[in-house]
């Protein structure tokens, strides 16, 4: 939005997480790795969307390793049992808690049959510096959104031939 300035404030979009650094967990990133010197970048990027989206994209591969650690024991893991980790991902309200992101992101339970997990997302809108939340969370309509994301992905895999993996 940055890039875009004065055009684009008034944005509105939809956020699969909030952003910002407003949240326990990133307030210890900000001590214990960016005050440490140990950021990846630069400390104005944190809480941005995209960083917050990174940080979400390891904290789900953390927890998809873990998950699959307690299934298959504490020992280098196939990349068919990280997959399995993903497929039984189950990040709950009591958890993200317990991590110091409550609000930061939406509960969610992924299967093989479904890697969006809750589907809820939160509106906000661009100020011409950060985002404002406009909504809490609101969940998307799966009996009119799965069906069309079905056969997309039907269509996409038989032009590219592609055969989809089978779900146990």
């Amino acid at each position: 939005m940055v890039p875009a300035g004065e055009a684009a404030r008034g944005y509105i979009c939809a956020n699969f997480h909030a952003t910002g650094t407003d949240f326990p967990l990133i307030q210890d990133v900000l001590k214990y790795v960016y005050a440490q010197g140990k950021g990846p970048g630069p400390e104005s990027d944190v809480g941005t969307a995209y960083w917050v989206r990174g940080m979400l994209s390891g904290l789900f591969a953390t927890e998809a390793i873990r998950r699959a650690m307690r299934e298959f024991g504490n020992q280098p893991l196939t990349g068919a049992q990280v997959q399995w980790g993903l497929d039984h991902l189950d990040i709950t309200a009591a958890y993200i808690k317990e991590l110091g992101a409550e609000g930061l992101l939406a509960p969610l339970t992924l299967s093989c049959r479904d890697h969006e997990g809750s589907g809820s997302v939160k509106f906000q809108q661009w100020d011409g510096k950060q985002w404002t939340l406009l909504s809490d969370w609101i969940g998307t309509d799966q009996a009119l959104v799965r069906p069309l994301l079905e056969t997309a992905a039907a269509k996409y895999a038989q032009e590219k031939g592609i055969t989809p993996r089978a779900c146990p």
